[in-house]
């Protein structure tokens, strides 16, 4: 095996990463959490910028590790993280903006959604709560996902990158829009239904639903910008929804849910990336001098031998994954994927 020559990998030429990257304006990494989104999001951030477009990389995965990618801090608010790109990170932290958006999703504070919060049953004992079929789902998601869709529509940025959360959250996010507009709706119906009643009462008690009314219409926007995030996802000319998977048994079964998911929805998976392959880099991409890194000797390694075995096996299984998608491979690596060195490596393989 060849040693790993680690000054030389930090001294890769630029022109090992691709100048720009072949993909439509929005990219979502998704698939079981440890496959490597972070990575491959961070990587194709990366080459996007280096052409000139203004580009935003997202982490809403609770988990972050985006920082630790780039090896720089990433805040939650969009903030360049490269002087000579334009290259633009943020993570999300969902339970922030569950507390800012308060008033939204009736979490917190002394009357959220003002009177309408109690009516909708914020916790799932209200009297609207079994018309609504109890409180509302997924919040700190929903937060999240409201955060991503106001990037989304920031013309700051010409492409945005997103390193979703594990697939069991993606999912959640990806129902919440139905959720939502069933909710908003039997809302927007209710409030006409009993406009005339509620202004009697307030008249005859002196109410005030100002605070329901702002509830309400801050709803209707979320539900507008919900219809926009759900027709963007499912146009393959903007969206690229991309699964990642490690040649596992474990994740090809989680890889195939995913898909059948997403297909449910309409949203449409243009690549299928699959990481840490015990193969040569080589045999993966001609940009990268493959001297530099360690590969798995398959020859002498008994280890090596079995682990090949496993993988193989579930690359076999996962043919049905594959089947009309663009496969792109990425090898196992000696080191940990961080820092810029790396991630040119892997933009190149993803190339």
């Amino acid at each position: 095996m060849t040693e790993l020559d680690v000054e030389t990998v930090e001294s890769i030429d630029e022109a090992a990463v691709p100048t720009g990257v072949d993909a439509p304006e929005y990219v979502l990494y998704g698939g079981k959490g440890g496959v490597g989104k972070t990575t491959m999001a961070a990587a194709t951030a990366l080459a996007s910028a280096r052409d000139g477009t203004a580009t935003l990389v997202v982490s809403t995965d609770p988990a972050h590790s985006l920082s630790d990618t780039f090896e720089t801090d990433v805040p939650a608010e969009p903030t360049r993280i490269r002087e000579d790109v334009p290259l633009f990170g943020s993570e999300i932290d969902p339970d922030a903006e569950l507390e800012a958006q308060a008033g939204v999703f009736g979490q917190g504070g002394e009357n959220p959604l003002g009177g309408l919060g109690a009516m909708l049953g914020e916790d799932g004992e209200g009297p609207m709560s079994s018309l609504l079929g109890g409180a509302m789902p997924g919040a700190d998601e929903a937060a999240a996902m409201q955060k991503l869709l106001e990037f989304l529509d920031d013309d700051r940025f010409d492409r945005v990158v997103v390193d979703t959360a594990p697939t069991g959250h993606t999912l959640r996010l990806l129902e919440l829009p139905e959720i939502m507009d069933t909710m908003v709706g039997r809302i927007a119906t209710l409030r006409q239904r009993f406009q005339g009643m509620m202004d009697g009462v307030k008249g005859v008690f002196g109410g005030d639903d100002d605070g329901a009314e702002e509830g309400v219409d801050d709803l209707d926007v979320l539900r507008e910008r919900i219809e926009r995030l759900r027709a963007t996802l499912r146009d393959p000319g903007k969206t690229d929804f991309r699964v990642v998977m490690v040649p596992e048994e474990m994740s090809v079964f989680e890889s195939k849910r995913l898909l059948a998911q997403l297909s449910e929805f309409d949203i449409p998976v243009g690549t299928v990336v699959v990481n840490k392959v015990m193969e040569d880099l080589a045999d993966v991409t001609p940009a990268v001098d493959s001297d530099q890194f360690v590969t798995p000797n398959l020859d002498a390694c008994e280890f090596c031998q079995q682990r090949w075995e496993v993988q193989q096996s579930a690359l076999r299984e996962a043919q049905d994954v594959f089947r009309g998608h663009d496969i792109k491979r990425v090898p196992l690596f000696a080191e940990e994927v961080r820092g810029e060195a790396m991630l040119r490596v892997v933009a190149a393989c993803l190339e």
